[in-house]
């Protein structure tokens, strides 16, 4: 009888879990805005959807080094924004150009780019030894926005 029950137990357990690897894998997202993701990052690894106010948002990571991305849908499917680590090879040379000019003596840190829609800005992250900036261009090299990090 308590062979039968744990067993009975098991099967339910069992049971619960395979159901919530395939339900509650994309917490609710449809097939419409999975697939778009799906093909627009066929080589999405580790990913996680959540739900950002009215948008569905997905973090993941892409190629052998794991470059960490966000990606935000709307209910419609429509990529709205995507945030991307990228190296600093990878900036605009008019971005260069305007760190090398108005930031000398510092080194690039961190580099992440931003599209929403047409528009991309790229968010820098500037040290030496005593200051840090978070720093935001256009894709013009001209400066929107610098906060201390």
């Amino acid at each position: 009888m308590k062979k039968s029950f744990v067993l009975s137990c098991f099967a339910l357990l069992l049971t619960a879990a395979v159901s919530y690897g395939q339900h509650g894998l994309h917490n609710g997202v449809s097939s419409v805005i999975i697939n778009n993701f799906q093909q627009a990052f066929p080589g999405a690894s580790d990913v996680e959807w959540e739900m950002d106010g009215e948008l569905y948002k997905v973090e993941f990571e892409t190629g052998w080094a794991g470059k960490d991305h966000d990606a935000w849908y709307d209910r419609t499917g429509k990529l709205v924004r995507h945030k991307e680590e990228i190296t600093r090879s990878s900036l605009p040379r008019q971005v260069l150009a305007t760190i090398s000019r108005d930031y000398k003596g510092y080194r690039i840190d961190d580099v992440t780019k931003i599209t929403e829609g047409n528009k991309i800005t790229y968010i820098v992250e500037l040290k030496t030894f005593t200051k840090e900036w978070k720093v935001t261009f256009d894709a013009a090299g001209t400066q929107l926005y610098r906060i201390a990090d």
